[in-house]
């Protein structure tokens, strides 16, 4: 039987983003705090993200450091505005991301 009290290899793969340059990728299984590695869909390149919280799978998880207001892209579009500041390696959900169909709403 094999030993689950084990953290999983650090070169697993834990996130995927979409196309080059998205502020947020999406997470392929449930990622608690600590280093992860992320792979582009586009272009296969991995890149390395502490993530600060855990993020359950199928959630988002901020790439960079989001201002409030500040516009979230994911397959290279517009999905959201920041509610407030969302740092690298955070959960991206509605309590921190509003839609940015309507630019006027709260």
């Amino acid at each position: 039987m094999p030993d689950t009290t084990s953290p999983p290899p650090v070169d697993r793969v834990a996130f995927l983003a979409h196309h080059d340059g998205d502020d947020v990728a999406v997470a392929v299984r449930d990622t608690e705090p600590g280093p992860a590695v992320g792979a582009c869909l586009a272009t296969g390149e991995r890149f390395s993200v502490d993530v600060r919280e855990a993020i359950p799978l199928g959630h988002k998880i901020a790439l960079r450091d989001i201002a409030p207001d500040g516009e979230v892209t994911e397959y290279s579009v517009t999905i959201g505005l920041a509610r407030l500041p969302i740092a690298r390696g955070s959960l991206v959900h509605t309590h921190n991301l509003r839609s940015a169909r309507w630019r006027t709403s709260v």
